[in-house]
């Protein structure tokens, strides 16, 4: 489904106790599309024999076309849980987890223990699935603002109405408590990249707590952990981290609510042998510290905000998120609803402290002094370990193959036939729905656009097969605005069409603006020249759609933004800045590549300049600054100074997309739209010119570093090279991608361990390097100038090349929606001809272009460059004069 559908997200997690199947899409059809695939697969699949073979386990030939060669255990699952096995963290915490909860399913491995699954059978895989896969057994959970009836309908007609109800019996009982603390050792594979080979041992304390469908306890003792072990003031970060007897915190750490009773476990990993017992004794002495002193008021403020924080923020996987914040409550039937209304459980926190001031040192007294059901389990390395389990895997392959005899051997290399020819076969999806899929072809598919006017303004219409829609947007120039305004440009266009307008009041105006489009918003907009890096465009996009038969309802609802908005409700601007700002500054975690993007650049050109100020760290802190001011009113009386430049029909074009036969009839609609609009205007002025020119711009070089309260690091390096037109642009994208797959990948998170990284070419001239949840600094700053040196030494082949391509075409070809077809034109400038010619160039980008635009724009010496870094406190930078450090 992946080359099927537009998804921003589809997979599968499997849990301790339940299995998960996710996806989600911005798309309504592609919505219904994937909840039908997964509604099938999940409840109808074909479980098929040849499928366990493959996915499951299987005995096969070592080379399944040679029936002499050895038989051996093979299959996906079989391999992947082998290798999750291989990581010494992963051993300790499933151990951790299978001896705290011995009672029940928590005492097994749930992805299954390598040497255990050769025991499951095809009928046994399949017997479960009839037994827990039952929608009596299931949980729906749907995020969005697709209408929830046409879920409910299509989940009832696909799956539930094809079943009878059953009792499944599939709850976790409690676990019994422990009347004396328990020890543990296990071992594990020795570590060649240990800092100190002789300090290797893991020791940790976990605790059982209370059921997780106590949703306030739980909350309660998730908050308490944070105080305990999160950051350096933490108590048990002065007492483990600081006198350096581990090298960390233990991979399990902190307050676990996965389970059905949680658990929070301390302990420390890289400690020599001798030092065992001394970590012991401090666990159990800051507990004692703990409830003797309690936490300042400060660390729980700070933990209170960060919450706040967390609960205003929304990104696009909010829902997601959300679906794996109520998963395990809700699978021990807790109220999922309960566990949302986190305002309740920090109001009621908030009282449960004003009560009783030892609050929180009564908790840890009951939970961590007085609990007897607690685990300590050590992990030390055996020389032998691998050698065991390479002997433990022999001998389960003895015992399954030892009693073979001819015939069996033959079906066995037989099956390995059928499975190889199988696997070669290409399947068949032509069942599975899709949406559009462009071939990658030679030439582009043209899109025709009929440019007019009215009144003044040039309007750009495109016919297109919108299926009933019709998509207007409108470009404003912010040219004439005042410098002291222009910061405050995002705030205008996040609250515009939120604050009411003409005889509405916003809830009205949010109401019709529901009632008849499918949305209105504005949005800053800073478009680079595509033929030179000193001139772009800034302006504020209006966008929005409606039925054909609305759309004269929805220019209507624009002409009231434009002539009437209402700036005079303090409160709910108050409202809609503290969202926007908590909004913004919650961003910087998940999105902090972009915002060590945005600042690298920012130095290198103009339009990278204005860019940091409307998206980058400069905005956030902006907001943050609004957001704390006790008083708005400054703010009001700004906002109506900022429409009168912005929603200025002088300096506007239009675009409208819809279906053929509808152009002409929204011709007028627009006509009229702009009559309005102009018609309280006294007197029109000259046109002036849309584009800004900075001739004078001088590109320096800058290396910038943010410290912020995160564990990771967020490196950017960005470097000036050509616009969008130069016969150099194509190499350069070809070269981003060819880099980040074959050289960056390896270097930042294979070897560096970083979450992601890589390098992409920019429409606005700019080659930018970046890494993601990143462990290093420095060393990912190399690894970018590795990049560079790979590139002009040749050290790639021309199978390297065709894969960049191929991945740059599906990129560059990936499906348009009819309602932004010739958007690219509308905005910049960006002509099916500059398309083509560009995709020409693509295609004939060869090996000597690619090292010679290495050299030329990225090799040191040449390249103007800047540099941002987000991330947690640096010694190296600290000492170093060159960085600016915010």
């Amino acid at each position: 489904m992946l080359n099927r559908s537009l998804s921003t997200f589809m997979n599968a997690f499997t849990a301790s106790d339940y299995t998960m199947y996710p996806f989600s899409t911005q798309n309504a059809k592609d919505f219904q599309n994937l909840l039908s695939v997964y509604l099938d697969a999940v409840f109808f699949p074909c479980l098929r024999e040849m499928d366990f073979w493959q996915e499951g386990w299987r005995l096969e030939n070592e080379n399944p076309q040679d029936p002499s060669s050895p038989v051996v255990f093979k299959g996906v699952v079989f391999n992947e849980m082998k290798g999750a096995f291989s990581n010494n963290e992963q051993v300790y915490a499933q151990h951790l987890q299978n001896k705290l909860l011995p009672d029940h399913t928590y005492s097994v491995v749930s992805g299954g223990e390598p040497l255990s699954i050769p025991d499951l059978t095809w009928e046994q895989l399949k017997e479960f699935h009839q037994t827990h896969y039952h929608p009596s057994n299931a949980r729906f959970f749907t995020y969005g603002d697709l209408p929830l009836e046409q879920h409910l309908k299509q989940i009832h007609e696909e799956a539930l109405v094809k079943f009878e109800r059953t009792e499944p019996n599939t709850a976790v009982p409690p676990q019994t408590q422990w009347t004396n603390p328990r020890e543990g050792h296990v071992t594990c594979s020795p570590d060649s990249m240990a800092p100190d080979p002789t300090r290797q041992n893991t020791v940790c304390v976990s605790y059982l707590l209370a059921d997780i469908t106590d949703t306030f306890e739980s909350f309660t003792l998730n908050l308490l952990s944070s105080l305990m072990v999160s950051g350096p003031n933490s108590p048990f970060y002065k007492a483990l981290i600081e006198p350096k007897i581990g090298s960390d915190f233990s991979s399990v750490v902190g307050y676990d609510g996965s389970t059905r009773q949680a658990s929070f476990s301390i302990g420390l990993q890289g400690v020599a042998e001798s030092d065992i017992e001394s970590v012991k004794h401090i666990i159990s002495h800051t507990v004692d510290d703990i409830i003797a002193n309690g936490f300042e008021e400060e660390q729980i403020e700070a933990l209170l905000h960060k919450i706040e924080i967390q609960m205003k923020h929304q990104s696009t996987s909010f829902g997601l998120s959300l679906a794996s914040y109520i998963a395990s409550c809700w699978n021990h039937d807790g109220d999922p609803v309960k566990l949302l209304q986190i305002s309740q459980h920090v109001s009621q926190f908030r009282q449960c402290l004003k009560d009783n001031p030892r609050y929180l040192e009564d908790k840890v007294q009951q939970y961590f002094k007085n609990n007897s059901h607690r685990l300590t389990l050590s992990m030390s390395p055996d020389d032998s370990y691998l050698e065991k389990q390479a002997q433990a895997e022999d001998s389960k392959l003895h015992q399954k193959t030892q009693s073979l005899t001819e015939s069996q051997r033959q079906d066995i290399y037989k099956k390995g036939l059928e499975l190889l020819s199988v696997q070669s076969a290409t399947q068949d999806a032509s069942c599975l729905p899709a949406l559009k899929v462009t071939d990658i072809e030679s030439t582009i598919q043209y899109t025709p656009v009929q440019i007019s006017t009215a009144g003044c303004v040039p309007v750009q219409y495109c016919e297109q097969p919108t299926n009933g829609m019709v998509y207007f947007r409108a470009l404003c120039s912010l040219n004439s605005l005042p410098e002291d305004l222009r910061d405050y440009v995002p705030l205008f266009c996040s609250v515009i069409t939120k604050l009411g307008c003409g005889n509405m009041d916003y809830r009205q105006q949010a109401q019709r603006m529901e009632l008849k489009t499918g949305g209105m918003s504005v949005t800053p907009q800073v478009l680079p020249d595509l033929e030179d890096l000193d001139v772009y465009e800034q302006g504020v996009l209006l966008s929005s759609s409606c039925l054909e038969k609305n759309l004269p309802e929805m220019l209507h609802l624009w002409t009231e933004v434009f002539n009437s908005p209402h700036f005079d409700d303090e409160e709910r601007l108050k409202v809609l800045v503290m969202m926007a700002a908590q909004e913004l500054a919650n961003g910087i975690s998940y999105s902090g590549h972009m915002y060590a993007m945005t600042h690298a650049a920012r130095c290198l050109t103009p339009t990278a300049d204005l860019q940091e100020a409307f998206t980058g760290m400069h905005q956030v802190k902006f907001m943050k600054r609004i957001a704390e001011s006790p008083d708005l009113t400054h703010i009001l009386r700004k906002l109506p100074r900022i429409k009168r430049h912005l929603l200025n029909p002088d300096y506007m074009r239009c675009a409208v997309n819809a279906a053929p036969q509808k152009v002409s009839d929204a011709a007028v609609q627009v006509e009229r739209f702009v009559g309005d609009i102009g018609s309280n205007r006294k007197e029109r002025r000259p046109v002036r010119p849309h584009i800004t020119e900075e001739p004078h711009f001088k590109p320096c070089q800058m290396k910038t570093f943010f410290q912020l309260p995160f564990p990771v690091n967020f490196v950017s390096e960005c470097v000036r090279t050509v616009p969008f037109m130069h016969k150099d642009y194509a190499s350069l994208c070809i070269l981003a991608r060819m880099m980040s797959a074959k050289f960056l990948h390896g270097e930042i998170r294979e070897k560096g361990g970083a979450y992601g990284g890589g390098a992409k070419m920019g429409a606005g001239g700019l080659f930018s390097f970046y890494s993601y949840r990143d462990p290093n600094s420095m060393a990912t700053l190399s690894a970018f100038r590795g990049g560079v040196e790979w590139a002009r030494s040749g050290k790639f082949s021309q199978q390297d090349i065709d894969e960049a391509k191929l991945s740059i075409f599906s990129a560059v070809d990936a499906p348009v929606a009819p309602s932004d077809k010739g958007l690219s034109r509308f905005l910049s400038g960006l002509t099916d001809e500059m398309r083509q010619q560009h995709r020409e160039r693509l295609f004939a980008v060869a090996e000597r272009d690619l090292i010679d635009v290495a050299s030329r724009y990225l090799g040191f010496g040449q390249r103007t460059c800047g540099v941002a870094i987000l991330g947690p406190e640096n010694d190296i930078i600290k000492k170093d004069p060159s960085w600016v450090v915010k």
